[in-house]
């Protein structure tokens, strides 16, 4: 049977697992809210940092006995230095609790006192007047938020950029390599295969610009802010330390000189970011998209790409190989758009001086930039990386195109380039069959004007 201990809240006895960590607060919300996934390990090595970063700051401005701090300090680097399974024992909280986080608060700073009562029992360490020193859940919880997430973009930036590098050496590679184009699903003039995935590179060149120019709106932190905004029972400089101490350890340029009503209230930030986030997965959808269609076959479909083979792709089907890897980063992509539009709702949901939302905006971020850092990763290594061109359906497909027609237009005028189109189209015969058969056109003529690699200007 289990063994427990008993302790106190302000609302009375709490019966706790005797080798637990966490404290009375902890035990109530675990009971009370036991649905969903658990509150991010980020969220929390976030707080236990900024606890940090407070006792030294305490310390600093005289605020808090110096051998209380130091304990503090000592019983979080014994925490962070965990790894991820051990800590996660004492940090059992889900994110579907108060819209604060005040539990998962709480469930920090009862454990560190706990850790500090294990290392020196002869110090008092208290959850709320020592680990909480100077903070609120309604400020600590939304500067942890900002952080995670900042730190989590700049991660997200380096598998973009990583993908960005991977398609420029597909689209050097398939510079020449000529292809039929297509709009509105329609054959179209031709292109290169290189020139199709530039335009791919842009588009995430653009997002991975969209992402870097909007991160440092995460930079503000709330802390020092307190209940409401107005720092009450805060040091002077108590914010001021914390920031740069975050800077330092996150290695991101944070600041405190933020409006803190405005840092309780709002996530208007983190809400701008996801925004360029979900522009990012809908340009990865669609380039993922691509890259399977054109891929599609081998015999009965577009067949122009030969896609990587990475495990069997039927349990009933011998020797298919499907498009696994695009099919993994649409599902996150998709997955990212629904989160957006949960922290949209989310950021709305500010009442007076607080925002009451704040678990399940971090936690729909943190799911997006996971998710896809993730997909981006595993796409460029096992799909773009080892994906090859079927030059030879290449060709045959603008071989048998009828839109080399519009080279024609210049020489003959877009009115009986239309009417050679048509009528090849109708008996089925190729663009120069119907074209000679016109009396419009010589084979010399036809051969001189209709280049698919001229009509591609690959060269400028």
């Amino acid at each position: 049977m289990e063994k427990y201990r008993t302790e106190e809240d302000t609302l009375g006895p709490v019966q706790i697992p005797v080798d637990a960590l966490w404290g009375a607060q902890t035990e109530r919300s675990r009971h009370n809210f036991a649905t969903g996934a658990k509150m991010p390990l980020e969220i929390i090595k976030a707080l236990l940092q900024i606890k940090k970063a407070a006792a030294i700051a305490n310390k600093k401005e005289q605020s808090m006995a110096a051998e209380k701090a130091d304990l503090i300090v000592v019983a979080i680097d014994r925490l962070l230095a965990l790894d991820d399974a051990e800590l996660r024992k004492d940090f059992p909280l889900v994110v579907y609790q108060t819209g604060s986080g005040t539990q998962t608060n709480m469930n920090v700073n009862e454990v560190v006192a706990h850790m500090a009562a294990k290392i020196n029992a002869e110090i008092e360490i208290l959850p709320n007047d020592d680990v909480n020193h100077g903070q609120s859940s309604n400020d600590i919880f939304p500067t942890a938020m900002n952080i995670t997430a900042a730190v989590a973009v700049v991660r997200l930036e380096e598998a973009v950029q990583h993908l960005i590098e991977q398609l420029d050496q597909k689209q050097k590679q398939y510079w020449n390599v000529v292809k039929i184009g297509r709009t509105h699903l329609q054959d179209a003039t031709p292109l290169t295969f290189g020139q199709e995935i530039s335009g791919w590179k842009s588009a995430l060149e653009h997002d991975l610009e969209y992402l870097k120019e909007l991160n440092s709106t995460l930079s503000e932190l709330a802390m020092g802010g307190t209940a409401v905004g107005t720092g009450l029972n805060a040091a002077p400089h108590f914010s001021s330390i914390i920031a740069a101490q975050m800077s330092e350890v996150y290695h991101f340029e944070f600041t405190a000189d933020s409006n803190k009503f405005y840092g309780l209230a709002h996530h208007s930030g983190l809400n701008v970011v996801h925004g360029a986030i979900k522009t990012l997965a809908s340009d990865l959808m669609k380039i993922a998209n691509d890259i399977r269609f054109l891929g599609s076959g081998p015999r009965a479909g577009y067949g122009e790409l030969k896609l990587p083979a990475n495990e069997p792709g039927s349990s009933i089907m011998p020797g298919k190989v499907n498009p696994t890897q695009a099919e993994a980063l649409t599902m996150a992509a998709v997955r990212v758009m629904a989160n957006d539009v949960a922290i949209d709702l989310a950021a709305s949901q500010g009442n007076f001086e607080m925002n009451v939302y704040k678990p399940v905006i971090i936690s729909s971020f943190l799911e997006s930039t996971t998710l896809l850092e993730g997909t981006i990763r595993s796409f460029t290594d096992l799909m773009i990386a080892g994906l090859e061109v079927n030059a030879e359906r290449m060709e045959e497909l603008v071989n048998h195109s009828l839109m080399t027609v519009t080279a024609l237009s210049p020489h003959i005028g877009y009115h009986d380039s239309a009417k050679i189109a048509q009528q090849a189209e109708k008996d089925g015969t190729t663009l120069k069959e119907a074209a000679l058969k016109s009396g419009k056109v010589t084979a010399e003529q036809f051969d001189q004007w209709v280049v698919p690699i001229e009509m591609t200007n690959y060269d400028k």
